[in-house]
């Protein structure tokens, strides 16, 4: 995992659904850099993404762990590869589930496909790098959506949380999010230990969308 990784959720921001989201997927494919760019996109935009914005890493926001059958209103992982997703994002701040919830879906999952698992804090990411998933991303809930990045509010738990999960499993990436939006939060968050940044807001929002994903990546 030598590359550093960039992960933008496009959550449910008007500015990022729809023909919003097949733009912003366009923009994040012209953009020229090493990083892996990674779009978290609505389950109802994934197909229309990827046809969007070829190569371009497509992920949905949250999957569940059934099969085939009498599943009304859940998301089959399956469904989501056909469409054209190659990873999603599970145990979001925002739409949490257990711990069995995300085993069962790496187990439903086929290899190559990437689970990024969400987690609050050290001790959360800890157990979740025990099932190993292909990345952990750390976000104190308090700073998701604000102004501070988590790279100069709480540095510490991006490093401890690097440690951490290097000490479960050395194989599983580690991300860190909340507040995220600059290059030099990026920076901050590769020295502290990290593989790279989830965020959201920093781009979706951003009045120049195009402008934002560039200052992201200018350093790597």
């Amino acid at each position: 995992m030598s590359e550093s990784l960039v992960v933008v959720n496009f959550k449910t921001y008007e500015t990022a659904q729809g023909a919003s989201a097949e733009d912003l997927a366009r923009k994040m494919a012209g953009i020229e850099t090493t990083a892996r760019l990674v779009a978290a996109v609505s389950a109802f935009d994934v197909e229309s993404v990827v046809e969007a914005a070829p190569g371009l890493e497509v992920w949905c926001q949250h999957l569940d762990p059934v099969g085939f059958g009498s599943n009304t209103g859940w998301l089959h992982p399956l469904t989501a590869i056909e469409r054209g997703a190659s990873g999603t994002l599970i145990n979001h701040a925002e739409h949490k589930v257990s711990l069995e919830h995300v085993a069962m879906l790496l187990e439903q999952t086929p290899e190559g496909f990437s689970i990024c698992a969400c987690a609050a804090n050290i001790e959360e990411a800890r157990a979740l790098s025990d099932l190993e998933p292909t990345f952990v991303a750390v976000e104190p809930p308090e700073l998701i959506g604000g102004e501070i990045s988590v790279t100069s509010a709480d540095p510490g738990i991006v490093s401890g949380t690097a440690k951490a999960v290097k000490e479960v499993c050395s194989s599983v990436g580690v991300l860190c999010g909340a507040g995220v939006k600059t290059g030099d939060d990026v920076k901050v968050a590769v020295q502290l230990g990290a593989s790279g940044v989830l965020l959201a807001s920093g781009v979706t929002m951003s009045e120049d969308q195009l402008e934002s994903l560039e200052n992201l990546v200018y350093f790597l």
